[in-house]
């Protein structure tokens, strides 16, 4: 029979908690200070988790801060399902907007700003969040070429571009706000410039 003393549990995960804890202390620490002043130190010290089990699951603080922010952020930024490729774009480039006009835009340009001195972290964003996403926004603009919806000859890796780049522009530079405003305006110019139209 497999021993299951207080000494040697079967089953417990320890180790789902331990991550759970890292990542919520992330955030929590993440609402108060920037990426730059964040350390693993701190992190250990607010989750209650070890150095050593931190560096054990991720390479470097950026590696943690990816996971927190992915763990909140992508359930609010999904595609919506059920809708034409046209409004499903809309909605979720709204979701979008509203998400980086707060505190997960801030952090998520501190990450990319990261990146340009540290390649690691800018990889880690692209593999883990710029990619999935382009993928999944790939997919429905081939459904909306299939559909009628959108321009036949469309190259979608430049429709991404075109509907995505005005939001990251604003979330860098800060020229101008990611306001309630140019979320309903954006995706009514942008998804303009890639229906069908006629030569």
């Amino acid at each position: 029979m497999p021993q299951t003393s207080d000494n040697k549990r079967i089953g417990r995960p320890r180790s789902e908690e331990s991550r759970a804890a890292i990542l919520d202390a992330t955030w929590k620490l993440l609402k108060t200070t920037t990426l730059r002043d964040l350390s693993i130190e701190a992190i250990a010290r607010e989750s209650g988790v070890g150095k050593t089990t931190i560096y054990r699951w991720w390479s470097n603080k950026a590696a943690v801060v990816m996971d927190a922010v992915l763990e909140k952020l992508s359930p609010e930024i999904q595609f919506p399902q059920g809708l034409s490729a046209t409004e499903t774009i809309r909605q979720q480039m709204m979701a979008l907007i509203k998400a980086f006009s707060g505190e997960y835009g801030r952090i998520v340009a501190q990450m990319i700003a990261e990146g340009q001195a540290c390649p690691e972290t800018l990889e880690r964003y692209r593999d883990r969040f710029l990619y999935p996403r382009r993928d999944a926004a790939k997919a429905i603009i081939q459904q909306g070429i299939e559909s009628g919806e959108f321009d036949p000859h469309l190259d979608p890796e430049l429709a991404i571009d075109i509907l995505y780049g005005p939001i990251y522009f604003r979330l860098l530079v800060g020229h101008l706000p990611l306001n309630q405003q140019f979320a309903d305006e954006l995706p009514q110019w942008a998804l303009r410039a890639i229906k069908v139209t006629e030569f």
